[in-house]
């Protein structure tokens, strides 16, 4: 079932400590945004890729779409302050397509197994996201104070992408826009419509590169997939 995908690429990388877009580091001599933007290239069902850019980098980033033979992307609109004001910008560009996911330009260890479990559920319920079951104990903190120990059974940790019908997820983006609501992804905007978002069982691979610890553990990722050590 084909699709088409949004990439929030105008990050700053502040967290990393990289002193530039994080998508740039390297993971085995290759930026970050290959990896991830390859997934999506070697995907027979992807249609299109949509970047959301910084205009600066604009130039740097169509080079190095153009070095490592990146063919699908069809737009590199500007990027806004918040993630959601860039794939806003980006879903203003599209035209109609049934499917669209937004995903971290950071997460390159996305399969195309779980694009396309996303992209079912999604096409038959019209939102689907990626997450993993919670591991490890989680307690309510406030004050600095343990006020509860909450039951884990129920909780998930949300990953992208994240899967809509294109006219679901237009709606979701515009109603947000103009009431000026920012949420943390694009599930919570379509939660505000009142539509049930359904989730995927995914990896806890698929990790989101926002630290140096990250860099070291994405290494070993890549190390697992190609089968070296």
């Amino acid at each position: 079932m084909q699709y088409e995908v949004v990439l929030p690429a105008a990050g700053s990388g502040k967290r990393m400590g990289a002193g530039k877009n994080k998508l740039f580091l390297l993971l085995q001599n290759k930026p970050i945004l290959i990896h991830t933007l390859n997934v999506f290239q070697n995907d027979e069902n992807c249609t299109g890729i949509w970047l959301a850019v910084k205009p600066e980098e604009r130039a740097f980033i169509q080079q190095l779409l153009d070095e490592h033979h990146i063919t699908k992307v069809k737009g590199l609109p500007n990027g806004g302050e918040e993630r959601q004001h860039s794939v806003h910008s980006c879903i203003k560009e599209m035209e109609q397509v049934d499917i669209v996911l937004v995903h971290d330009a950071a997460r390159p260890f996305i399969t195309q197994d779980i694009i396309a479990r996303l992209v079912e559920t999604a096409s038959e319920y019209g939102a689907a996201i990626a997450g993993v079951r919670a591991k490890d104990t989680m307690k309510k903190v406030r004050d600095g104070k343990i006020v509860e120990t909450v039951d884990r059974e129920h909780l998930w940790m949300i990953q992208t992408p994240q899967a809509f019908r294109f006219d679901l997820l237009f709606e979701a983006e515009d109603v947000a826009e103009k009431v000026g609501f920012l949420g943390t992804d694009e599930a919570m905007l379509v939660e505000r419509l009142g539509y049930p978002v359904h989730i995927v069982e995914a990896s806890y691979d698929n990790i989101k590169m926002t630290t140096q610890e990250d860099l070291v553990i994405g290494e070993a990722i890549l190390r697992k997939v190609q089968g070296t050590h």
